[in-house]
């Protein structure tokens, strides 16, 4: 239980410590930067043509004015007098006000013989439908209500006319005949009146009123597309003509006409814009029952105390007024929030320029020394640790990442440049110091030595001056090995040397003896990572090879993130045993013992 607890709070402890560091940290992209003036020509063109396309986005869209929808009120008043079947039909005749709408009657027929006495109703065989015709009382039902029926079925069957028998119901009688309507239209001369629509709108927001009415007005025009685009009077007959249709046609059986006012206000004092224009469309289907009509009675109480009405069936036009729009006020609130969600089309331009370069390099084009270094600059690729092994020549100024598995040996496997870390190519004065320096730490250092150090290290200088042992340097060299001083191994990946071509071996430079092998330089560095090391410590050659091989991984490969996966050649490996060796000569790996 306390092993469990310890190891919760070691999580917990983890976790705390990776939100601290990322509080305390700033992640900024990598850029690769190209000179050259085609490119940056190219990225200057492509910034203003975005710069100019997110003007005109703003502009045309005016994404830079706040919005507010149109509240709306509408009045109409139908000017006209016809004669017709020898009566005079004026306003309150023919139109019949609706809410935004106005339904003009243009035909009509009327049941005038509907009487009913005192609260009793009469009964009178009902219209000769499928469901209604009936040969004898048992095909009625008393008490049946049919949808298509005018009343309540007494269960009798009687006689309708000469050819059908009906059932009798209980209604209004007599009942409506199913008749089509007058053709032609009862008012076909109405196309001639007028309408007058009076339409108030207001944007809450902005508060701001105004109507459809101009300032200086003229009684006498009439709506025109071309002439009086702002006239709020409309002939009937051309408001159906807007429409493409035909008055004389549509009036038989009547219609829905829309009748648009679109408001689409600057309300900007220097660009001032607010005055409504006038659409047309018939709203009902002409293929799929078309037309519009409706039913009415009026009733009449005669002196002998019964109770009569007159039902009209009334065809006509319907002109629904419609009105909807926006009121646009600039607003730099929204200005910066439309501009700031556009600044990301900026980074198209880095899109564009990435997908030419990628076409570049798959061209062509693609062996120019340009696509090589910006590839190589451009994209690092990470691998899988133990799928991959690095390597240095001394003859080649790069690093080479070689992949497993490996089909012949280590030293002539190809591979794939990688970027090398400053360091390596740094004056080589920097990497170490400078003779004089040396020997003043010599000097300040000797006071410290015990005489048992000064004899080691003359032993080393001894030593170092001398050439390989036999036993590192074998007659019999590999044909892999370019430096004549590496030893034979049956495994690819051992068989390596410090050099790709023939020539002199890395380790009789004076470099590797000051930088890999000095004693004193090791000896400095343990005391420097843990000042209270043991140097007389009988184990101190392991750790004193342990820290060589790093020595030699951040000479030759830049940096230390390398060193699990970089390879030391042959001939530097075994200089580095001969000089530090372990106890019974069995090193058990090829890179680190």
């Amino acid at each position: 239980q306390f092993s469990k607890a310890s190891t919760s709070q070691e999580v917990l402890a983890m976790g705390v410590s990776v939100c601290l560091e990322g509080l305390t940290r700033y992640d900024s992209p990598k850029y690769v930067r190209i000179q050259s003036v085609t490119w940056g020509c190219l990225k200057g063109f492509l910034y203003l043509t975005v710069a100019v396309c997110i003007c005109c986005i703003v502009m045309i869209f005016r994404l830079h004015q706040e919005v507010d929808e149109v509240n709306s009120s509408v009045r109409t008043s139908v000017k006209g007098v016809t004669f017709t079947d020898n009566r005079i039909w004026d306003t309150a005749e023919y139109t019949i006000p609706m809410q935004a709408s106005l339904n003009l009657m243009s035909g009509q027929y009327s049941t005038s013989i509907d009487t009913s006495v005192a609260f009793l109703t009469c009964l009178c065989p009902t219209y000769p439908f499928t469901k209604a015709i009936c040969s004898s009382d048992d095909d009625c039902k008393n008490g049946s209500v049919d949808i298509l029926s005018n009343g309540i079925q007494t269960g009798r069957c009687v006689v309708y006319n000469a050819t059908f028998k009906t059932c009798e119901v209980n209604a209004w009688c007599p009942v409506q005949h199913m008749e089509k309507p007058p053709e032609p239209a009862v008012l076909r001369s109405s196309e001639d009146f007028t309408v007058l629509i009076k339409n108030n709108i207001k944007f809450p927001k902005f508060n701001h009123a105004i109507l459809n009415i101009p300032t200086i007005f003229n009684k006498s025009c009439t709506y025109n597309k071309t002439i009086f685009p702002l006239c709020p009077i409309f002939r009937l007959g051309d408001i159906v003509q807007e429409a493409n249709q035909k008055f004389s046609e549509m009036a038989v059986k009547g219609g829905i006409i829309a009748i648009e006012i679109k408001w689409d206000c600057n309300l900007d004092s220097w660009f001032y814009d607010c005055s409504p224009k006038y659409g047309f469309h018939r709203l009902d289907d002409e293929k799929i029952m078309p037309g519009f009509y409706f039913r009415y009675a009026k009733y009449y109480k005669l002196p002998q105390g019964e109770e009569q009405r007159t039902l009209y069936k009334v065809y006509g036009i319907r002109f629904d007024v419609i009105v909807f729009g926006t009121g646009r006020k600039f607003n730099i609130i929204e200005l910066i929030k439309n501009v700031g969600s556009m600044i990301s089309y900026f980074g198209l331009v880095a899109s564009t320029i990435e997908v030419v370069i990628w076409v570049v390099s798959y061209s062509n084009c693609s062996t120019s020394a340009f696509c090589k270094i910006y590839n190589r600059k451009k994209y690092e690729t990470v691998l899988n640790p133990r799928q991959v092994m690095y390597v240095s020549f001394v003859d080649e100024p790069h690093v080479t990442l070689i992949k497993k598995p490996l089909k012949t040996s280590l030293q002539h496997a190809q591979g794939d440049i990688v970027e090398s870390h400053p360091v390596k190519f740094c004056d080589a004065g920097s990497c170490c110091p400078s003779e004089s320096n040396e020997h003043r730490d010599n000097e300040e250092s000797e006071p410290m030595r015990t005489t048992e150090s000064n004899k080691n290290d003359d032993n080393e200088e001894h030593e170092l001056r001398q050439p390989l042992r036999p036993g590192a340097s074998s007659p019999g060299c590999p044909k892999w090995c370019c430096c004549g001083k590496c030893q034979p191994t049956q495994k690819y990946h051992e068989q390596l040397c410090c050099r790709r071509k023939k020539g002199q071996c890395i380790t009789t430079s004076p470099w590797f003896q000051q930088l890999v092998l000095s004693s004193h330089t090791l000896k400095k560095a343990l005391l420097y990572k843990n000042p209270f090391v043991d140097l007389t410590d009988g184990n101190i050659n392991n750790q004193m090879r342990h820290l060589a091989y790093r020595q030699y991984v951040h000479w030759r490969f830049g940096s230390f993130d390398l060193e699990d996966r970089a390879v030391i050649p042959s001939c530097c490996r075994w200089k580095i045993r001969d000089t530090y060796p372990k106890e019974g000569n069995n090193y058990t790996g090829f890179k680190m013992e």
